[in-house]
């Protein structure tokens, strides 16, 4: 079975399923939709994704997911090994709260102070097919929303190889993901949070994070 994934390489939301992926060492067909050019807006891949969002993540009977949270049910399902998701129920549950975490307090903090104050996402400040104008002061307060995660992961951290569980997890890409993408609205980790550095560095020897 051949899946096909719609991507955008600058995007995060993307790279969190292509780090999925590679971890589970799944083979798959990539389409790049330029979301500098608005493809992702356009009819062809409207006709894969209504709500033009990537990734998109096509199975060959013609399914379609679209979501980072179906795209990795999908995957721990019918790739079981190596585990991302937890084991025990104890797990799945705290790699589900962190990956959640780190979605509702990290990375939509990063896109309410970008889409928000980036001139060329003017009109575009959510995503979807529906122009939304920005609002300066959700930018600002996307940026005190972003210290405010970076505060709790390092807190998280403490003493934490890894962010859910005792193994690496959908929790740890989602939350490297934001960390990473941050740096697009000049946010990075500062010297107080030691345990970020220190995780994130640690994440550098999994050759799924160059990606």
């Amino acid at each position: 079975m051949t899946m096909t994934f719609y991507d955008f390489s600058m995007a995060p939301s993307p790279r969190r399923a292509r780090i999925l992926l590679a971890e589970k060492g799944v083979a798959f067909d990539t389409v790049s939709i330029d979301m500098r050019k608005a493809e992702q807006l356009g009819d062809e891949f409207r006709a894969i994704n209504p709500s033009c969002t990537v990734p998109a993540l096509k199975l060959d009977d013609g399914t379609v997911f679209t979501e980072n949270a179906g795209i990795a049910a999908y995957l721990e399902a019918q790739f079981p090994n190596p585990p991302m998701l937890g084991t025990s129920s104890v797990e799945k549950g705290m790699v589900a709260n962190w990956t959640a975490k780190a979605e509702l307090e990290g990375l939509s903090a990063v896109a309410e102070a970008l889409r928000n104050s980036s001139p060329g996402m003017k009109d575009r400040a959510m995503t979807g097919p529906v122009n939304h104008q920005q609002i300066p002061e959700l930018a600002e307060r996307g940026l005190a929303r972003l210290q405010n995660f970076f505060d709790m992961l390092d807190a998280r951290l403490e003493d934490r190889e890894y962010l859910a569980i005792d193994t690496f997890s959908n929790a740890d890409i989602t939350a490297a993901v934001v960390v990473d993408f941050a740096r697009v609205v000049k946010v990075k980790p500062q010297e107080r949070h030691k345990n970020i550095l220190r995780w994130r560095e640690h994440l550098n020897s999994r050759p799924s994070m160059a990606l």
